[in-house]
């Protein structure tokens, strides 16, 4: 058999019988390099290849900035900015929870810690108001997606680290992709309310709503001190992760004082755990990516791809329809670890910019985390509404396809991901080619 064919199929099979998939990733490759005969200590080099980036530091940094913005009333704070903002609009809940998904995203970067911390308070105050639980479970999983898109994107960080993107532009060029995903399900979630006659919450009044929003800023600047430090070239993303932690620190401890000093250290020793074990399938994929590259799967994929069809544009869609699938059953870390030479293959193929390609094949895979049988994000918000999977699934499905279709709108129209990176850095982008 194909040593390719060999190593994917032992991957999937025992992906199959829910091994792990990290354990997967090294026990499928150690198959195949013992059977090529190849030194085992190749897997070990891949395998700290893998996890030896300074900027892969930035993950855990952010992964503790979730914990620290859901210790404090940082959360609460952003809840009644997006409620005094978008709550008065027909749908309100619905609004808000979108809103205050896209401003969370903006924060920590983790879709799943965002469906945890926002779903656990909006969703029963949904339900509440008559929203079936279904829809907000829906809502609540697919808004949280929005944390793979939007900046400082923990997938667009090991994007860039791994495939040798430029991070800022990344995070510069997933704004407005980000932000359309955000408008999609408001116009959806108005359309429904107006069909169903869900409720919207009274508007406060201008200076109540200014007071709130006022009280909701300063968290608001994370953002601003992680995207302009990196941009602007102050710091590395590595140090700007650090930089938001120590803001969201002095917020919580300094300025509100409503978080116990005693709860740190767990929540450190929590970060660390999350931190371990994404590291250890980074590491398994290390070996999976380099026999991937090694037994030439980009080579045979591009040429396969390039008998059907030469146009760039068909090509970027078969390669969508391919990381579609992908994301069903690989969160989207893994899938980029180890189908990155393949992406990047198809992507100088179709001769797109590796920004470009990196935003749209992003947003691609994050669909993914609201489809089964991965769909992670969907499964903690189903359990948090207490709705049937089948039910939140069916809810999700109209939903998913407007990501997609933002996906497909950045794909054609490449300034919605390339307009703000040239405004921004355009060092990255001669005047002869985008």
């Amino acid at each position: 058999m194909n040593p390719l064919v060999t190593l994917l199929l032992s991957f999937f099979v025992l992906i199959g019988f829910r091994v792990n998939i990290g354990f997967a990733l090294i026990l499928s490759s150690a198959f195949v390099i013992i059977l090529e005969d190849l030194p085992l200590i190749s897997a070990v080099n891949q395998m700290y290849a893998g996890i030896d980036s300074f900027t892969l530091l930035a993950v855990p940094f952010f992964m503790f900035l979730g914990r620290v913005l859901n210790a404090g009333s940082i959360t609460g704070r952003l809840l009644d900015v997006a409620d005094a903002t978008v709550g008065h609009v027909r749908g309100g809940l619905g609004h808000v929870n979108v809103v205050v998904s896209m401003i969370f995203a903006s924060l920590s970067g983790s879709a799943a810690a965002d469906t945890a911390s926002v779903g656990s308070i909006l969703i029963p105050a949904m339900k509440k108001a008559g929203y079936p639980p279904a829809f907000a479970a829906a809502l609540t999983a697919a808004s949280s997606t929005l944390g793979v898109i939007i900046p400082p994107s923990i997938i667009l960080i090991v994007y860039g680290a791994f495939g040798n993107v430029s991070i800022g532009a990344l995070f510069v060029g997933g704004v407005l992709p980000g932000a359309l995903v955000a408008l999609f399900m408001m116009i959806y979630t108005y359309i429904l309310a107006v069909r169903y006659g869900y409720p919207s919450n009274p508007f406060p009044g201008v200076r109540a709503a200014a007071r709130t929003v006022l009280r909701g800023s300063p968290p608001l600047l994370i953002p601003v001190i992680v995207l302009g430090g990196i941009v602007g070239g102050i710091f590395t993303p590595t140090e700007g992760a650090i930089a938001a932690v120590l803001w969201a620190l002095f917020l919580t401890y300094i300025v509100y004082r409503d978080a116990p000093l005693r709860l740190l250290p767990r929540m450190l020793a929590d970060a660390t755990v999350d931190f371990a074990i994404p590291m250890f399938t980074v590491a398994g994929a290390g070996i999976f990516g380099w026999l991937i590259a090694y037994l030439g799967a980009a080579r045979l994929v591009v040429d396969f791809i390039m008998g059907v069809t030469q146009d760039p544009t068909l090509i970027m869609l078969l390669l969508m329809g391919f990381l579609l699938l992908v994301g069903m059953v690989l969160n989207p870390i893994s899938a980029v670890l180890i189908f990155l030479p393949i992406i990047q293959a198809l992507g100088n193929t179709a001769e797109m910019n590796p920004v470009h390609l990196g935003v749209v094949a992003t947003i691609t895979l994050s669909v993914g985390l609201i489809t089964p049988p991965y769909g992670i994000c969907l499964l903690i918000a189903s359990q948090i509404a207490g709705a049937s999977l089948g039910k939140s699934m069916l809810a999700a499905a109209p939903i998913c396809m407007l990501t997609i279709l933002v996906a497909v709108l950045s794909l054609w129209i490449p300034d919605i991901v390339l307009g703000l990176p040239k405004l921004l850095v355009p060092e990255l982008f001669p005047a002869t080619g985008g």
